[in-house]
């Protein structure tokens, strides 16, 4: 029996390593293919060039300047907003039916597709609050898209903490919030990070939410100094992401190099690698300090 068990256990791990490769060779397969065929135009100039003759030739320096500018501000946004509302859900929400229906509706705002929360960005940012076609206002709706599930990684990562961890705490007189502060919080943030992580890559890569909020195709782009093209945009202006201007010179224009093309993907999948890179590390190093 005990060989018999040995035997199909190993091949279970071999058919989950098969399934497993299944899966990632084919996606490697594909971003080797696609940096392939942007060697041509891949480098600084082009990185660091601005597009010319309507998105055919030059650079992406704008889209990628845009693209990080929306990262940063729809994390800004709902970084603070998620986050809280995990800690009141997990740590002072009473379990109750009105408690049960906040956590559905958390639930199922995760799974509504993206051009629906781009039609709730146009209806609710750019019309009744006034903020027009702007950054800021695709930002909003990026943010609205990404809080339910910045909510469920930090509900599930203060889960993971010990209730035994708690109440030590308040047998030494804490009160809850300095519980929460010096004790649930530290040793759960490695968790909340994997929400941010994964807000960060769709902010990143979405095309629906930002198509009527604020994303254009091409912007005049003047450059006179160094802070002229780091800041190139202000929170009220129209602005490019990559997510979208791959989608125009794919499918928009009809003169583009086709290096163009798989180079503007694989600067947005560079970008996202090193994003994630950045808050992978983090995480690794925090959830490294923890003492259980």
């Amino acid at each position: 029996m005990e060989r018999r068990k040995v035997l199909v256990e190993g091949i279970a791990k071999k058919v989950m390593l098969v399934a497993a490769l299944c899966l990632i060779v084919p996606v490697l397969a594909i971003i080797a293919y696609i940096f392939y065929k942007a060697s041509p135009v891949l480098g600084l100039d082009y990185l660091w060039g601005v597009p010319e003759g309507g998105g055919t030739g030059g650079g992406i320096w704008p889209p990628l300047i845009g693209t990080f500018f929306l990262v940063l501000v729809s994390l800004c946004i709902c970084a603070p907003i998620g986050i809280m509302a995990g800690i009141y859900l997990n740590e002072y929400a009473p379990d109750n039916w009105f408690t049960r229906i906040i956590n559905m509706a958390v639930t199922s705002l995760a799974g509504v597709p993206s051009i629906v929360h781009a039609l709730f960005g146009v209806g609710a940012f750019v019309l009744t609050f006034g903020m027009g076609e702007s950054l800021l206002a695709a930002s909003c709706t990026i943010a609205v898209m990404t809080i339910p599930v910045l909510i469920t990684s930090t509900r599930e990562a203060l889960s993971a903490v010990p209730m035994a961890f708690r109440q030590a705490c308040w047998n030494m007189g804490a009160t809850k919030w300095q519980t929460i502060r010096t004790i649930v919080l530290p040793n759960s943030i490695s968790g909340i990070l994997t929400g941010v992580i994964l807000e960060v890559s769709r902010a990143a890569g979405e095309t629906a939410p930002i198509l009527f909020t604020g994303a254009a195709a091409s912007i005049p782009f003047m450059a006179d100094s160094l802070g002229d093209k780091l800041m190139p945009y202000f929170l009220g202006d129209k602005f490019m992401a990559l997510s979208y201007h791959l989608k125009v010179v794919a499918d928009k224009l009809n003169d583009v190099p086709e290096a163009m093309k798989y180079g503007t993907a694989a600067v947005l999948i560079g970008l996202i690698f090193i994003l994630n890179s950045f808050s992978i590390v983090l995480r690794m190093y925090l959830r490294s300090r923890k003492k259980w």
